[in-house]
Parts: C-alpha cells; sequence; structure tokens
C-alpha cells in the first residue's frame, strides 16, 4: 500500500509518498528559515498561511517524481500534534479532504513518533528494541522503543531542550536564525577548552536532563567580558565551542546510561539536533569503545518531513495498528499530545 503522508508541524512544509513494501518513493520538502530569519524566530501566522501555499504544489512534485496519481495512494496520514495549531490545521485539512475525496482513510500521527522511528528509513535500518535519543528544537527525550506503538519514556528535559540551548546561546552571541546551525558553524572556530562551562545534571542519577543553567552560565561570562570590554570575535567561538561541548557530553553521557539502565546494545538519534556534527561523533566514539551501535536518519530527514509521517503511518498499517475501514473525516489537531497518550 501506498501512503502519502503532510507535515506541517511548525516552519517546514513537508509531502512523502511511503510504500510499505518498497519504503521511501518520494519526499519534497519547504523550510520557512528565510521567511522567520526576519524576526528572529517562528511567527505562527506567518508559518500557517506559507503552508497553505506550499502544501498543493508539494503533493504534486512528489507524485511527479514517484510518477504515480493520487488514484495509487492507498491512505492518507498527516501530523495531528504536538505543534502549532494554525500550522498543524493546514496539513489536517488537506489530509482529510483528500481522504474524504478518495474515500480512503486518514491517519492522525504523532509528531514526535515519526522522528522516533525515522531513522528506520536509513540503511542499515534498528532492528527493535532500541534507546532514542530524541532532540528536536522543543524535545530532549530517552525514550525505550520495543515496537511500533510501543513506548517508554525514560527522561526528559525539565527546562530547556538541547535545542532551545543552542537557539538561545547563538540569540546571545548575535547569531543568525536559525541559531542551532550558526552556532554549531562558529564552534568550528573555537577552543571549547578555554571557558569552562557546566553540565546539567551530568551526575543527577536519573536520566532527565536541564540545560537552562547552561544559557545563563554563557549570559554570565558574557557581561563578566562585557564589563571589561573584552568580547571579541574569538571569545564569541570559544563560547560557542565550549557551549555545543557542554551538551554534546550530557546527551552523550545520559544516553550510555539509558543503555546501560535497559540493557540494550541499540542507540537511536532522531530529530534536528541529531544532524550535529559533533555529537554523531562523539556518540559514535563512545557507542563503539562498549560495542554498541548507534542509528541516525539520514541529515536531510532529520528535520520536520513528511517521509517520518508517511512512514509512521505505513508501519502502523504494517502492524494492524490503523483500521483502514474507518471512513469518518472528522477531526482535530493536538497542539499538546503527549506520545504515551497515543
Amino acid at each position: 500500500m501506498i501512503v502519502l503522508g503532510f507535515e506541517s508541524s511548525c516552519d517546514e512544509t513537508g509531502v512523502a509518498l511511503v510504500c510499505t513494501e518498497k519504503g521511501l518513493l518520494s519526499h519534497a520538502l519547504h523550510t520557512q528559515v528565510a521567511m522567520h530569519a526576519a524576526y528572529g524566530g517562528v511567527v505562527p501566522e506567518l508559518a500557517s498561511r506559507d503552508h497553505v501555499r506550499r502544501v498543493i504544489p508539494l503533493t504534486r512534485q512528489v507524485l511527479s517524481d514517484a510518477n504515480l496519481s493520487l488514484q495509487d495512494v492507498g491512505a492518507i496520514a498527516y501530523t495531528a500534534g504536538p505543534g502549532l495549531a494554525g500550522a498543524l490545521l493546514v496539513g489536517a485539512s488537506v489530509a482529510q479532504s483528500l481522504a474524504w475525496s478518495l474515500s480512503l482513510p486518514a491517519i492522525a500521527i504523532h509528531h514526535l513518533e515519526g522522528h522516533l522511528l525515522s531513522p528506520r528509513l536509513a540503511d542499515p535500518r534498528p532492528d527493535f528494541p532500541f534507546v532514542a535519543l530524541l532532540v528536536s528544537g522543543g524535545h530532549t527525550q530517552l525514550m525505550r522503543v520495543d515496537d511500533v506503538g510501543q513506548y517508554s519514556l525514560l527522561g526528559e528535559t525539565m527546562d530547556d531542550a538541547a535545542g532551545e540551548a543552542f537557539d538561545k546561546t547563538a540569540k546571545l552571541l548575535g547569531l543568525g536564525y536559525p541559531g542551532g546551525p550558526a552556532l554549531a558553524k562558529l564552534a568550528e572556530q573555537g577552543d571549547p577548552t578555554i571557558i569552562s562551562l557546566p553540565r546539567p545534571m551530568l551526575h543527577s542519577g536519573n536520566l532527565d536532563f536541564s540545560f537552562s543553567g547552561l544559557k545563563t552560565a554563557v549570559l554570565t561570562r558574557l557581561k563578566d567580558a562585557q564589563a571589561l570590554s573584552h568580547v571579541s570575535e574569538t571569545l564569541s567561538a570559544d563560547l560557542a565551542a565550549a557551549t555545543q561541548e557542554a551538551i554534546v557530553d550530557v546527551l552523550v553521557a545520559k544516553s550510555i546510561a539509558a543503555l546501560d539502565q535497559t540493557g540494550l546494545k541499540r542507540l537511536v538519534v532522531a530529530g534536528g539536533v541529531g544532524a550535529n556534527r559533533a555529537l554523531r561523533q562523539k556518540l559514535a566514539v563512545a557507542l563503539k569503545k562498549r560495542k554498541a551501535e548507534v542509528f541516525f536518519p539520514p541529515l536531510e530527514l532529520c528535520t520536520d518531513n513528511g517521509a517520518m509521517i508517511a512512514f509512521a503511518a505505513a508501519q502502523r498499517i504494517v502492524r494492524g495498528l490503523v483500521d483502514l475501514s474507518d471512513q469518518q473525516h472528522g477531526f482535530d489537531v493536538k497542539p499538546r499530545w503527549e506520545l504515551a497518550a497515543i
């Protein structure tokens, strides 16, 4: 069966086609980064309007790329939450309208489930069970994943997510939007050993995270330097490098602790921060020493995308977790939606 998937939870419009037997057939993505850069962050109303403009052309594109038509589609999936309410409604309404017009089932997918399963689009793909480190802009969680739909929360952030720590530190340093990639690029020019920054909750004895104190520590270092008129490009680069290393050290340590706690030997990393080169390198080295495996989604699928939504729906279909006879097309979206509740 071929699944058409829509992702519109925030500032990327993603559309994809996934076959339950053959995997990903085609996908297209439009990012709104350039539009939101002028405002230093995502403007929800602008995001919603841009999804409206992009979703139909992208749908035509993925069908053309796969040499298919809507008549070849067997089910339609969409992100129902969590995310920005207006943005979610765009994808949901298009998906439900298409499903109604074609007499197809419409499958509501949890955004984070899409991220958790996205590394299984790669080759090689991880077998179940595994520990997942989910590090997106607004989420930092460790999950035990036993199968599709079987998720257990091991630990999560108590305040800022890792992605937020990257973005907020980048803003303090006067870097552009999006802050995470900008900070990572600047960090390549700095020395992480020059400035000492805390590793929050590194020795907490549990698998929870906290990154708000790290941002405060960076702010303190900047204020001290400003008082002495010592703010320079070198200082900014060293702060960026130190911040990145502190975040990565915590993520790596907690991931290893999660593997030890569960007794598992496979770690999956998902979400936008999973594209960070330093994180990938340190995890690869650390897990190789422990004779464990680490899996990442392809770089192009680390950020929000339609492929992960269509794939999550396809996996649910294969396992009989979806009632394909359900033709009820009333719907709502869930801006706040706990993964454990699905």
